[in-house]
């Protein structure tokens, strides 16, 4: 039935090899899987923002975007003879029902599992994968070698925080981890304190495990890091915008505002949002 999202994707697949042709387009000809890293990245953020928006015409022009990314960078491959965008789609399904025991294996088919359970079993399940590839001496694994490089650094400290507890290293509530951030706030303001300049590698560190820190606790509330952070990004762009806009109704540049005028105007703004 053409009506399928099957063959709607059937559709996507053959216009990319058709730009991929000896007569299709010659700027889609030319890329290569390194040439696409900065399209995939700008997309995958695109995707985010349009989350974000509340927008579902947005998202789902996103997600078309995005998905020609991915299409992309398998039709290169194939023409390589590595894989198809079909084997792609066969490891992410045998993964799926791998890490999900409780609704596709009929043994351990489980309806009452909780969400907490299921996150416990998936990492575990991670692990014990992680654990049988590093078995395989031509592609050693250890627990923390498939956290992405080029995740933002945030996100690959949540990441990495993450696959150490999987193993059982991790605090045990968390309050533990505010303890340790409250450590490392000390720390960082031992060196302010200390009027360290020239040199900053040793405050560069001590700030670095406190962000860690920070992102590890994000983790044990279940709030991932980078969504929280790009909403306070957000937020205070928006107020910031709002002050600065007060002033200029006024007739005034922000630059020429006293400290004490600017966060006087940031309050009433602040109270109105």
């Amino acid at each position: 039935m053409a009506d399928t999202a099957g063959a709607r994707f059937d559709k996507l697949v053959d216009i990319m090899r058709a730009l991929r042709a000896p007569d299709g387009c010659p700027w889609d000809r030319e890329q290569t899987l390194t040439s696409l890293r900065p399209f995939v990245l700008e997309e995958t953020y695109e995707v985010l923002e349009a989350i974000e928006s509340g927008s579902p015409a947005n998202l789902r022009e996103e997600l078309g975007d995005y998905l020609y990314e991915m299409v992309f960078l398998a039709q290169i491959s194939e023409e390589a003879g590595d894989f198809s965008i079909a084997d792609a789609i066969d490891t992410v399904c045998e993964k799926l029902v791998r890490r999900h025991p409780h609704v596709f294996a009929p043994e351990e088919r489980d309806t009452s599992i909780t969400t907490d359970e299921v996150n416990q079993r998936w990492e575990t399940i991670k692990a014990g994968e992680r654990a049988e590839a590093g078995r395989d001496v031509t592609r050693p694994k250890t627990t923390l070698s498939g956290v992405p490089k080029t995740l933002p650094s945030l996100l690959r400290a949540y990441e990495i925080s993450a696959r150490a507890a999987a193993v059982g290293f991790d605090w045990a509530r968390p309050a533990d981890v505010v303890d340790k951030i409250e450590e490392e706030v000390a720390e960082v303001r031992r060196e302010v304190e200390s009027g360290a300049t020239g040199d900053l590698s040793r405050t560069e560190e001590e700030m670095g495990d406190m962000l860690f820190a920070i992102a590890n606790l994000s983790r044990k509330l279940g709030i991932e890091p980078e969504a929280a952070l790009r909403r306070a990004n957000e937020k205070f762009t928006h107020r910031f915008d709002a002050v600065e806009q007060a002033f200029v109704t006024r007739g005034r540049a922000l630059q020429d505002a006293t400290l004490e005028e600017m966060e006087d105007e940031w309050q009433r703004v602040k109270g109105l949002s």
